[in-house]
């Protein structure tokens, strides 16, 4: 091509980012917008996803962990301060509390004079994977569904430029998911929030071609980039004909696969984490190397996600790779480099026939939101077979099973330098004292009046009532993050998701053999098998982890008490108390193990309970130290990769209990 050629225009740059407070956050983003980046990506932390305060008692340990803390209009105000909301893209990473957090952005738009039909965004918003893989639920599935229904039907009438709904595949791989499973299972997610919105009455029919076209996806990328970019390309065609067939959508430009990615975060390890700089290149290769499946906007990890919290260094590397691809490498000067290859058009064929029919399944199943409670199984026993295979030796990992051998890295260095980012443990405690100044400042009755309006309307699920007016109208007057929720949960009730652990049991038989035999002598010995409680205290909802350890448990012959996400640790103390457990599983990735450990700890030991007790998560070696300090028998990281020796440690563990027990 000669010289004169226009060149493509690149995709949006964003890096997924927040943490600590708004203002430490606005911070953080002026200057990723300063070092080029294009777009904003929003991380909330805990609290804020699943609708509590900084001073409610479930967001102990947990403020400001993965992300920032919004709880107020305040907050918007500060983290948004000095950035043109009118001229900026802002992707915001929330689902259950969507609604509100988008209501929130809106007042402060309105605030600073700027029209809502100004905004360009997304809020993430898909309840579904997070039941199946991410844990910041709240709501039942129909209520969940209501307010997404509500979201798009504002969004399209009074944000148009927004995308009220980002389908996420991108958790589902993250969660285990295939090729096929990634695909099917998210266009079914779409399929029943459109068949939703078109079920309500909320949306004119000469609307709706508009509402399917602001659905936009959010995917992931795995190193295996060129089955990835066949997938893009299947996505892309499939969803071309839902528009067309299910949903007479005539216009191509709204049929448009409109997708963001960030790619593979599962894939990334704590054993040599510099391997991880061109895993991540290669990743995203998958989603932009075919023009015609491109991603729209691109946010990547860092290359040392799996020890910690990432350095703005470490943020900045990987926003320097997308610019090195799009502005120094020719690949936007073509079209698209696969079309007319037989290798990519016989791949993509054989993903679109495979996810057609696993979609057709869904949809037998009654469709994505009926289906939960299979999905998930399914997704358990996907991700345990990825973990076998890993394991096994079948999949290689460089640096985990295959070329172990190194030199020491001059990124990690030798413990002198901290390579990850550690928030301030004094952050909780002003971020309570400020939502307590913010509540005492406000106009009471303006609160309370819109709380109760808020409730009417979740009542009223008629085609008229529209829980966004009155969101909106709850952040204008100072409602915060909780009270919001507080007001939908008395309407709407609570959900516990499925754990789908029974999906994957039963596959690692043959290669857990010896220790099937010691826990039976075990049990034959003491009068039943070893008891194993796997618990997730506080708000971190990644549950793969978890739920892998309960299914080996199970294969090598525990019996296993787990009961799902976010438990409190006086339900964790009384589950061991009352199943009389040899060990405590405590899994935790927020980066709160250093409160929520010692805790449990404390709590155990009052109640006279003597199980052991281990910890797993994204732990540094100095807190890891310090936990077993405390009496913590065992911490186990991302290294720790092999469940055959995690089991052959508790069992072992489970044998010096009942040799330590009395009678």
């Amino acid at each position: 091509m000669g010289q004169d050629t226009p060149r493509d225009a690149p995709w949006v740059m964003r890096t997924y980012s927040g943490h600590s407070t708004a203002r430490a956050s606005n911070e953080l983003y002026r200057n990723n917008l300063a070092k080029g980046q294009t777009g904003l990506s929003i991380a909330f932390d805990l609290p804020t996803q699943t609708g509590y305060d900084p001073d409610s008692p479930e967001a102990a340990g947990e403020v400001g962990k993965v992300g920032v803390p919004v709880a107020h209009r305040g907050h918007m105000e500060q983290l948004m301060d000095q950035i043109p909301v009118a001229e900026m893209n802002t992707s915001m990473t929330i689902n259950a509390t969507a609604a509100w957090l988008l209501g929130l952005y809106v007042a402060h738009a309105e605030d600073q004079g700027v029209a809502p039909r100004l905004l360009a965004g997304t809020t993430q918003n898909d309840i579904v994977k997070e039941y199946l893989s991410r844990g910041t639920y709240i709501f039942p599935p129909g209520p969940s569904l209501r307010l997404t229904v509500d979201t798009i039907a504002y969004t399209v009438r009074h944000v148009p430029r927004w995308n009220p709904i980002n389908v996420c595949s991108y958790h589902l791989q993250e969660a285990g998911a295939t090729p096929v499973q990634e695909v099917a299972y998210a266009l079914a997610t779409a399929i029943g929030v459109l068949d939703g919105v078109r079920r309500s009455g909320k949306i004119d029919p000469s609307e709706f071609p508009a509402v399917v076209g602001r659905i936009s996806f959010f995917v992931n990328s795995s190193v295996r980039f060129v089955e990835e970019t066949c997938k893009m390309r299947a996505f892309t065609a499939m969803w071309d004909r839902i528009c067309a067939e299910r949903y007479g959508v005539d216009d191509p430009k709204l049929r448009r696969f409109r997708y963001g990615v960030q790619v593979n975060s599962l894939g990334l390890t704590e054993q040599q984490p510099e391997n991880n700089v061109p895993r991540i290149v290669l990743e995203t290769l998958g989603v932009t190397l075919s023009k015609s499946a491109r991603a729209r906007a691109m946010q990547l990890p860092a290359w040392n996600e799996a020890l910690g919290l990432p350095r703005p260094w470490d943020q900045q590397w990987s926003l320097r790779i997308q610019q090195i691809l799009a502005f120094e490498t020719d690949l936007l000067e073509y079209g698209d480099i696969f079309e007319g290859s037989k290798v990519i058009e016989a791949k993509t064929a054989e993903l679109i026939e495979a996810a057609n029919a696993e979609l057709a399944d869904v949809e037998a199943l009654g469709g994505a939101f009926a289906a939960i409670d299979e999905l998930k199984a399914r997704l358990v026993r996907s991700q345990s077979d990825r973990v076998r295979r890993i394991e096994t030796g079948e999949q290689r990992v460089v640096g985990v099973n295959s070329f172990t051998e190194t030199a020491p890295s001059p990124l990690t260095g030798d413990g002198e330098i901290e390579n990850v980012l550690k928030v301030d443990h004094r952050i909780e405690a002003e971020q309570i004292a400020d939502v307590e100044r913010w509540r005492a400042d406000r106009d009471q009755a303006r609160v309370r009046q819109a709380l109760d309006t808020l409730q009417q309307v979740a009542e009223d699920d008629g085609p008229a009532g529209n829980i966004m007016e009155a969101t909106i109208a709850l952040a204008h007057a100072g409602g915060t993050t909780g009270e919001w929720a507080g007001a939908l949960r008395q309407v709407f009730g609570e959900f516990r998701a499925p754990t789908g652990v029974g999906g994957g049991v039963g596959h690692r038989g043959s290669e857990l053999g010896p220790l099937v035999a010691r826990t039976r002598a075990l049990a034959a010995e003491t009068g039943g098998p070893p008891r194993l409680l796997v618990a997730k205290p506080g708000l971190d909802g990644h549950s793969n982890g978890a739920e892998q350890i309960a299914v080996a448990a199970r294969d090598a012959g525990f019996e296993v008490i787990y009961q799902g996400i976010r438990l409190t640790p006086e339900q964790i103390v009384a589950a061991a108390r009352d199943e009389d457990v040899d060990i405590v599983g405590l899994s935790i990735l927020s980066g709160s193990h250093m409160e929520l450990v010692p805790d449990i700890l404390d709590r155990l030991r009052s109640a006279g309970v003597g199980a052991a007790v281990v910890v797993g998560g994204i732990i540094p070696p100095d807190d890891a130290e310090i936990l077993r300090g405390k009496g913590v028998a065992s911490v186990y990281t991302p290294k720790d990769y092999s469940f055959e020796l995690i089991m052959e440690d508790l069992v072992a563990l489970a044998e010096r209990q009942r040799a330590a027990t009395p009678g």
